[in-house]
């Protein structure tokens, strides 16, 4: 994993010199790089088509972005949407692959395999050392093991004391999956150590036809039960005992690999056996005429957090594009709950004797006073209309612009009957638009109590788990005091 960590870090170096003339911090300039690339496109077959699909969706987006900034020009606001979202994900992958190099240097910072042929051991009273380790021969494929080399020897008082706990465990540790040793269906587990005893076991069989010194059991022709005696030998340093037993075996039976196994796991033995008095172990170099090179295997969870920076970006990619759309419904929600509001202003200063545009005027008067308290979005789509009925636009095409901005319905509702009044003329305006302020009223009540609904369906999880902190809460002290 380190050349993808090193790709990686090779990538941002050259990103980051290639965006030397950008402004803003590193991984501002990077995104702006990307940017100017993605705008700059590139030449081959199907370019057009790719072109032609990512104008279409920066519109899409920049139509978003438009609706909920007006004033603010599409093609900027879609410029510092990605780059935000760009700077945004090349820092997490950055950090993250830094954080990825950390734990991999972390693991191989303390290896225990010292000039690929020695392993020191725990000085007497702290603990086997468990290491990792791969052997390789030449054509045959390589070989895992989970080594515990051994901490330095006892005194003969304790390998005695340690002698009859391990014995008195014995009979119950080689049972595997049988009840009891007299009743021995199934394979034995003829242990060659004990967890927390120094003792190497070794067995011998009474009958290998049956029971091997491994455990297994060949029992499947047999008519009559068979008593097999097993001896386990004890041996620790110069000191040894034996144990009788009774266990059923048979030989095993290896494939070609599994023998090259057993051989280098017998040689492992037999040097951890002469080397226990020496600070290091010494592994052996050779099976047969053939060399063996040994490799510590080092856990490495480096690409696990890889592979959360990754799914981290692309979460933090989809969510830009889901707040986006929050943000749109929100504003839809809030366009519907102002409309009953404009309709009933317009009806009031229409039926004072306003004109339509100076009742548009008056409205983006007052809310001038109040936006530095809180901005809505129809006003400012008003305060847009305006402008441009004071940049000389004509009145039909400003309401009409208002109705498109708004992507509301009841808006674009409201803008064909003043476009139709500026057009034909009509005297029933006024009374059409304290029928439209009911109307919208109306809506509004069914709006909110929707609304009302769903706050409520949104509260159903958090009740939930509040009633299960009260149950856990009478239920426990219940408990105690029934037990006790």
């Amino acid at each position: 994993m380190i050349y993808v960590y090193a790709v990686i870090m090779a990538a941002y170096l050259l990103l980051f010199l290639a965006s030397a003339r950008e402004a803003g911090n590193p991984f501002q300039k990077m995104a702006a790089c990307i940017l100017r690339k993605r705008r700059a496109g590139g030449g081959g077959k199907g370019t057009g088509k790719r072109n032609w699909r990512r104008e279409l969706g920066d519109r899409q987006l920049g139509d978003k972005l438009k609706t909920l900034q007006p004033q603010v020009a599409a093609e900027r606001q879609v410029q510092e949407h990605y780059l935000k979202l760009y700077s945004t994900i090349l820092m997490v992958v950055f950090v993250g692959d830094l954080l990825c190099l950390a734990v991999w240097i972390s693991a191989r910072s303390s290896p225990r395999l010292i000039d690929g042929a020695y392993l020191p051991r725990n000085d007497y009273g702290e603990g086997k050392v468990e290491v990792g380790l791969a052997a390789k021969l030449p054509g045959i494929q390589e070989e895992i093991f989970d080594y515990l080399v051994e901490e330095r020897k006892f005194t003969t008082q304790e390998i005695e004391k340690l002698y009859k706990e391990a014995q008195a465990l014995l009979p119950t540790a080689i049972l595997g999956e049988n009840e009891k040793l007299e009743d021995v269906r199934k394979n034995l587990d003829l242990v060659c150590e004990l967890a927390g005893y120094p003792f190497e076991i070794s067995w011998e069989s009474s009958a290998y036809s049956l029971v091997d010194t491994d455990g297994t059991v060949l029992n499947g022709e047999l008519t009559t039960g068979e008593i097999v005696t097993l001896t386990a030998r004890f041996d620790y340093e110069d000191w040894s005992k034996e144990y009788p037993l009774l266990v059923q075996v048979n030989p095993v039976i290896y494939t070609p690999q599994e023998a090259i196994r057993s051989r280098v796991e017998a040689l492992l033995k037999e040097h951890e056996e002469s080397t226990k008095s020496g600070e290091a172990m010494v592994l052996p170099d050779r099976l047969g005429p053939e060399p063996i090179v040994w490799r510590e295997i080092i856990e490495d969870s480096s690409s696990y957090f890889l592979l959360l920076v990754l799914i981290s970006a692309g979460v933090i990619y989809w969510g830009k594009g889901r707040k986006l759309d929050q943000k749109l419904e929100a504003r839809r929600r809030e366009l519907l709950m102002d409309y009953p509001e404009i309709v009933n202003k317009l009806a009031l200063y229409m039926g004072a004797g306003m004109t339509i545009r100076n009742a548009f005027f008056k409205m983006g008067e007052d809310y001038k006073k109040q936006r530095k308290l809180r901005k809505k979005y129809v006003y400012e789509e008003i305060m847009i209309t305006c402008n441009e009925l004071q940049g000389g636009k004509s009145e039909t095409e400003a309401y009409e612009r208002f109705g498109k901005r708004c992507q509301v319905q009841a808006y674009s509702k409201l803008a064909a009957l003043l476009s139709q009044n500026i057009r034909k003329g009509s005297n029933d305006l006024l009374r059409m638009f304290r029928q439209e302020a009911d109307n919208a009223f109306a809506e509004r009540k069914s709006l909110a109590k929707k609304l009302g609904e769903e706050a409520g369906t949104k509260l159903l999880m958090p009740m939930m788990m509040m009633l299960c902190v009260v149950m856990v809460i009478i239920m426990i002290p219940a408990y105690f005091s029934f037990t006790l």
